[in-house]
């Protein structure tokens, strides 16, 4: 009797995604969320920069980092402070994923109960900065080079040994990662980044 019947149960197996013939509004759905089209297509990521106003409330901090752990989000960096109004602080994340993920992320921050805002500054025109900290190795022979790439990068000199020279450096985050791509080949000791802090432009010029 059960051998009759179990064919029956056979779980249905799914066709894989190149298999399917997608009609022309789901591709444009799945373009629109930088999902694929195919099983052979890489998803489209982005990196998106996403700046949280929150109460300054016990544990408001950890909800907000709790929330990309348990949610499997991506989080590159984290940069917090207070803000001109003691009971608020500003967060600044970024983030990478497709479109629809970065959805999911944006309702998800705003449904937190400490949230006051949430803004995607990705498109949007603002200035950005990151302090960074890195020391390096130097001898007599390629110390002047070391000097020339961090006067060229507008460095400043904040500790110097026999062998080692520290510096800090403020910028947008292509900058700091130009610096550190020039100073990689003298041999980077140590290195910290702070993440990056970004604001609405006030002033936009051109079009």
């Amino acid at each position: 009797m059960m051998s009759d019947l179990a064919p029956r149960f056979k779980e249905k197996k799914s066709k894989p995604m190149s298999d399917i013939t997608l009609t022309p509004q789901q591709i444009f759905r799945k373009n629109a969320a930088g999902e694929p089209l195919n099983d052979k297509d890489e998803p489209e990521l982005r990196r998106h920069m996403i700046n949280v106003m929150l109460e300054n409330s016990i544990g408001a901090l950890n909800r907000v980092v709790n929330l990309f752990s348990a949610r499997g989000f991506s989080l590159e960096s984290v940069a917090v402070g207070k803000t001109d109004d003691p009971t608020l602080y500003r967060m600044t994340l970024v983030t990478k994923g497709t479109t629809r993920k970065i959805e999911q992320v944006l309702t998800h921050l705003g449904n937190l109960i400490d949230t006051v805002e949430v803004e995607d500054l990705t498109d949007l025109e603002t200035v950005e900065r990151e302090l960074c900290l890195l020391k390096v190795r130097y001898t007599e022979k390629n110390r002047a080079q070391v000097m020339d790439i961090m006067n060229i990068f507008r460095g400043k000199v904040i500790d110097i040994t026999q062998e080692s020279m520290s510096f800090e450096l403020t910028g947008p985050a292509k900058k700091i990662n130009a610096f550190v791509g020039m100073m990689q080949p003298f041999g980077i000791e140590e290195l910290h980044r702070s993440g990056r802090v970004a604001m609405r432009r006030a002033l936009i010029h051109g079009g």
